[in-house]
């Protein structure tokens, strides 16, 4: 009898109603793969876009970039994994909402003992995003400033701590006294409540005039343009995901009068290419998390089977921290 896994999936691109949970075979793991069974599973907004459509998938697909659990099987070629060791990863293809999976074994990094399956499941994306933002996107040093957009998020209490840790002055913004009291407490150096102040000016008070050297924004179109105007001169500006919606078309002739700024719209996958920049990575955030430097905060968890329920929390910005779908 076919071995099968509880999986989240969707057949078109839709609402939270899109996804159904369904049972699908459960193979064992080819070259370069291995199986892992799931013992926690992390929720990202990119999993939103996928099942928008916004970055479109085969149909049908299942969803979910991020999990921790425990290796069941090795396929050929896979020499840093064995069977039986704990897992956590952030990977293509999509997958993760599931029980189990085979997928590839380039992205799955072993996880230290000193971190639970949940801490696992909820860093691995937002974590590694964290990492590639600070230290390979950005050129950063002890006493600059820079603006994280939802610094209350999964994604944002990871960069305040990862910023106060080096030493970098971080203003956040998020949408309630809250969730600024939230992000203060991990690290940000001062915080902006964007529903009722104007965050590109509060920039300017907060700096004396001189703009922030970065900008790192997963909101999108709500925040570009106030965005583009809290940077100093020769700014860069990281856009790193459409939360609000996608950033409209623009004309870049309006970076040069602004003050010669820089655009990037990097993505976490690009940096995971090799296995040897994921296990870099892995290791750069293990260690920030083990020392105590950096802690992942989880605010809620849902089962696999309400991940309906779990995506419109997220979508209406009623999560703080991290969000966790469990499957058993």
């Amino acid at each position: 009898m076919t071995a099968t896994a509880k999986t989240v999936q969707i057949t078109q691109p839709g609402g939270p109603e899109a996804m159904t949970l369904v049972d699908l075979p459960l193979g064992d793991p080819g070259e370069g793969e291995v199986r892992v069974r799931h013992h926690a599973c992390g929720l990202n907004f990119i999993d939103v876009y996928q099942r928008e459509g916004l970055y479109p998938l085969p149909m049908p697909h299942a969803l979910g970039m991020e999990a921790a659990g425990i290796v069941e099987a090795v396929g050929a070629g896979v020499s840093h994994l064995k069977e039986g060791d704990r897992v956590a990863y952030a990977s293509v293809p999509p997958g993760a909402y599931s029980e189990a999976r085979v997928m590839p074994a380039k992205c799955v990094c072993a996880l230290p003992e000193a971190i639970s399956f949940e801490t696992g499941a909820a860093m691995m994306l937002k974590g590694l995003t964290t990492e590639y933002l600070f230290n390979r996107t950005a050129s950063l040093e002890a006493g600059d400033t820079i603006l994280f957009h939802a610094a209350a998020g999964g994604v944002g209490l990871i960069a305040c701590q990862w910023a106060r840790a080096a030493g970098i002055s971080l203003i956040g913004t998020a949408g309630s006294d809250e969730k600024c009291a939230l992000a203060a407490e991990h690290g940000a150096a001062h915080t902006i409540n964007y529903r009722t102040e104007n965050f590109a000016e509060r920039v300017a008070e907060i700096t004396d005039g001189k703009g922030v050297k970065v900008v790192m924004d997963s909101v999108g179109k709500d925040t570009w343009e106030g965005s583009l105007d809290c940077l100093s001169k020769f700014g860069l500006m990281i856009t790193f995901g459409n939360a609000s919606g996608k950033v409209p078309p623009f004309d870049p002739g309006i970076l040069g009068p602004k003050g010669c700024l820089y655009v990037t719209r990097p993505t976490l996958f690009a940096h995971l290419a090799t296995r040897e920049s994921t296990q870099e990575m892995a290791d750069n955030l293990f260690g920030m998390v083990t020392s105590g430097k950096v802690n992942i905060r989880i605010d809620q968890r849902f089962a696999l089977a309400d991940v309906a329920d779990a995506h419109r929390a997220l979508e209406a910005r009623k999560t703080t921290g991290a969000t966790v779908l469990l499957p058993r």
